[in-house]
């Protein structure tokens, strides 16, 4: 039988470094090597972070004037809409999370780098932004994660009405949900891209955190919870756990949840933090989605199509003439297969040409202008009744 902790060889031994003696002694230092640094006395830390600050002030203006002349070499009757690029901020964002080492964590420091593009680029006016409101939903925090906040956030009361505002030019770009991880996609969204001209030029990633909130001191006092359907269905779990027998009220949006839960007696909400700021609600309990992972998609309207990032995915609207025949579907996704590009997601819904005929929204890694993905969309093109590239855009950095 083997030994347990068997002794290593004696060369190995011999070879191995000397260990530092017990006790509360100084530790001893190997020859030739620097000490660690000591602390810094507070008023000499606090001269150099006054000179850092300096210099970081003093960058981020120089990096403001070069924006500034990228917008003056372009045409005299510009918007700011037309220098926005997204490929580009995406590389910016990706080469920023490649260089970081710490301390800040990725998520800062992608925060911070959002943040000066912001401001860099809203010099002469503000993007404006349409998003599912009211304020303090989650898709107004995907609107400042993803723009940061030096844009003007419109919010609006549905879906059509964002996909409207684009589409007239009232608002440069939306932002609009599309999908959740545990209660899965939102419908209506998909829908309004059959009649809908604009293009997805970007997506958000949004890690949801539901929170139970209200004006009472304690949950003993709830008598009904209103939130919006989809947070409801990402909580049922708990609520059926910690508040039996507790009226469950859906509404339009988390913030109109909040609002009840302000002005009712008895009502609570499930909504963000941003919502509890906004209403002067307490947090009575934080972060009670039945999974850790909860997260929704949300994408990213604009009119026109842009460049690839190099990191992209594609969505596209296809389908047949008869989607009822054998192998109707095998015929859309066998040139995607052929020519090696990976489809991530496909959802159909009724075309409402006839009944019980559909169409097909389909996510494929890679941009539409790659050579591999673009030999696979003609062949695909050739096959398909219906067929619209919806957007070619930067996969979500975070």
């Amino acid at each position: 039988m083997a030994r347990k902790n068997p002794k290593p060889p004696r060369a190995a031994r011999r070879k191995s470094a000397p260990r530092a003696p017990a006790g509360d002694g100084p530790a001893r230092i190997a020859p030739g090597a620097a000490p660690a640094p000591g602390p810094l006395d507070l008023g000499e830390a606090r001269g150099r972070i006054d000179a850092v600050d300096e210099k970081i002030q003093a960058l981020i203006n120089e990096r403001a004037r070069l924006a500034q002349q990228v917008g003056i070499s372009k045409t005299s009757g510009a918007r700011t809409v037309d220098f926005y690029r997204p490929e580009r901020e995406a590389q910016v964002l990706r080469q920023a999370q490649a260089r970081n080492t710490g301390p800040l964590r990725d998520a800062e420091i992608l925060r911070l780098f959002r943040e000066i593009m912001s401001a860099c680029l809203a010099q002469q006016e503000p993007l404006k932004v349409a998003f599912l409101g009211p304020e303090g939903t989650f898709t107004q925090t995907a609107v400042l994660n993803h723009f940061g906040h030096s844009v003007r956030a419109l919010p609006l009361a549905s879906i059509d009405e964002v996909f409207h505002e684009v589409e007239s030019g009232s608002a440069d770009f939306g932002v609009v949900p599309i999908e959740n991880s545990t209660e899965g996609t939102v419908n209506h969204t998909l829908d309004r891209f059959l009649t809908s001209p604009l293009k997805i030029c970007g997506e958000v990633e949004l890690r949801v955190r539901h929170h139970l909130m209200g004006a009472m001191s304690e949950i003993a006092r709830i008598e009904r919870v209103c939130s919006h359907p989809q947070s409801l269905g990402q909580c049922r779990q708990w609520l059926d756990e910690h508040l039996p027998g507790v009226e469950q009220v859906p509404v339009s949006s988390n913030a109109e949840g909040a609002r009840r839960a302000r002005d009712e007696k008895g009502s609570a909400a499930i909504a963000g933090e941003t919502a509890a700021e906004i209403y002067g609600l307490k947090i009575l309990v934080a972060e009670i989605e039945d999974r850790a992972d909860n997260t929704t998609r949300f994408l990213v309207l604009g009119r026109r199509l842009f460049a690839p990032s190099g990191e992209d995915r594609t969505t596209l609207l296809v389908s047949v003439g008869h989607t009822d025949a054998p192998g109707a579907l095998y015929r859309l996704l066998e040139p995607l297969a052929r020519h090696r590009v990976s489809l991530t997601r496909i959802e159909s819904r009724p075309s409402r040409r006839r009944k019980w005929d559909y169409v097909f929204f389909m996510d494929l890694e890679g941009h539409a202008d790659e050579p591999r993905v673009s030999k696979a969309l003609a062949a695909l093109r050739k096959r398909a009744s219906l067929f619209r590239v919806l957007g070619s855009y930067p996969r979500a950095v975070q």
